[in-house]
Formats: C-alpha cells, structure tokens, sequence
C-alpha cells in the first residue's frame, strides 16, 4: 500500500469522524436544552475528545 492509498484511507476516516462529532454535537445541544444536562456534559466531553482526535489525524496525514 502506498502513502497516498494510506492519506486517501485517512482522509475518509477524518470526514467520518467529522461526521460523527457533529452527530455527538447535536445530540449534546439537545440535552443541554432539558432536563438531562449531565448526559450533555458527558456528550461534550465526547466531542472535544473526537476534535482532538481529528487534529491529530490531521496532523498525521499532513506529515506522511
């Protein structure tokens, strides 16, 4: 497998990770708005673990 087969895998990953994060985020506001704040708190927490990952990948990607 080349590098470039490798950044073409990683960038549908990133995409569907971005997907996902908003998906977590949406979900999150929701809750936020109603009587299960914790579980928007728990959601948030998610997201910001997703984003990190994201930046990462990122990172990754651009290195190779």
């Amino acid at each position: 497998m080349t590098m470039d087969d490798d950044r073409a895998q990683l960038a549908a990953v990133a995409t569907a990770l971005e997907e996902l994060t908003q998906r977590i985020t949406e979900l999150a506001d929701d809750h936020q708005r109603g009587p299960d704040e914790q579980l928007a708190a728990e959601l948030y927490e998610i997201e910001r673990a997703l984003q990190q990952a994201a930046r990462r990948l990122d990172r990754l990607v651009r290195k190779g």
